[in-house]
């Protein structure tokens, strides 16, 4: 995507305009590790009486020595008794990986059996997960949790950091230098010269804290279908189920003209692409968009102002009434 000559000029909640012009995608440093947390992870954890620790010797046991994953049945071994998953089992090529030797079609019903029996915690328990589940309960849960950590939000660059809220914020503030308000109303400038050059661009990202959480707000063009267009959409940083407390407006107009877009923030457990395949944000065509940028068209100058509010619900009549900031 090119962010090449692209400028966005903000302000949030009073604060004077800051020009910052962005010159290329910032690269975003290398992390291997499974997934990242602002929590201490030597803190103790009350595994319960029957629970099994990840780090015990069954549980060694079962983890495949390929991919070093959780072992489930089909678990197969070879005639010396090493096993290894069934996923695992055609990447080798029928070939014990341990001592070289044809693995055949030996199923370790033994292991599997051991494997029934256990209670094991939730993988993500060093994040907070306090939940134990039977063994073959325990994957189904993790794709779901709660605690999983979340994915990057930065839209500008492959990013692979995993992390719980708190780190990934600091990542993006130190890492990507992406811009950071607080408050819940903006005014955004969106600049660049020779649009109609440009069929897909991504503008840098923005954080607003605001209600003791944290919304990015995005803006990029693309192809939707034929015709060239602008959108803007906000993403909630948490789960879907907290993102619905919340809603948000934005605006795009001039000369007279306004459009806008009310709606509710998806969850960053959405992709930003699933987000904008999805068009839930404010959609301005181009010619519209130029248009609002007044002049001879030839340069997008646009600004979009927007608010977020929280939700809250009346007692007595049960209807969500807004929450605006001050």
């Amino acid at each position: 995507m090119d962010l090449d000559n692209i400028e966005c000029v903000s302000s949030s909640d009073g604060i004077d305009e800051d020009e910052i012009h962005h010159h290329g995608i910032h690269p975003h440093p290398h992390h291997h590790s499974e997934f990242s947390s602002s929590k201490p992870r030597n803190g103790a954890i009350n595994m319960g009486p029957t629970a099994i620790a990840p780090a015990t010797s069954v549980h060694e046991l079962l983890e495949c020595p390929v991919c070093t994953n959780s072992m489930y049945p089909p678990i197969h071994q070879c005639h010396n008794g090493h096993t290894l998953c069934s996923t695992c089992k055609t990447r080798v090529h029928n070939r014990c990986p341990t001592c070289r030797q044809e693995l055949g079609d030996i199923r370790c019903l033994a292991l599997e059996k051991v494997a029934e029996s256990l209670e094991l915690p939730c993988k993500f328990y060093s994040l907070g997960c306090p939940e134990i589940f039977p063994y073959y309960s325990k994957l189904k849960h993790e794709a779901v949790c709660s605690f999983r950590p979340y994915n990057c939000p930065y839209a500008g660059s492959e990013c692979s950091v995993v992390g719980d809220i708190p780190f990934l914020i600091a990542h993006l503030r130190d890492d990507h230098k992406v811009d950071m308000h607080t408050g819940c109303t903006f005014n955004h400038r969106y600049v660049k010269s020779n649009p109609r050059e440009v069929e897909n661009a991504t503008w840098m990202l923005t954080v607003f804290h605001c209600f003791g959480q944290y919304f990015c707000l995005h803006f990029e063009a693309f192809q939707l279908g034929m015709a060239p267009v602008y959108m803007a959409f906000l993403r909630f940083m948490g789960d879907e189920n907290e993102a619905r407390n919340y809603s948000y407006s934005l605006e795009v107009g001039a000369n007279g003209r306004k459009l806008i877009w009310e709606g509710t923030p998806r969850s960053v457990r959405d992709s930003h692409r699933k987000v904008r395949d999805s068009h839930d944000g404010l959609i301005i065509q181009r010619n519209m968009a130029l248009f609002f940028s007044g002049g001879d068209r030839k340069e997008l100058k646009l600004r979009v102002t927007g608010r977020i509010w929280k939700e809250q619900q009346n007692p007595d009549s049960g209807v969500c009434i807004p929450n605006l900031c001050s």
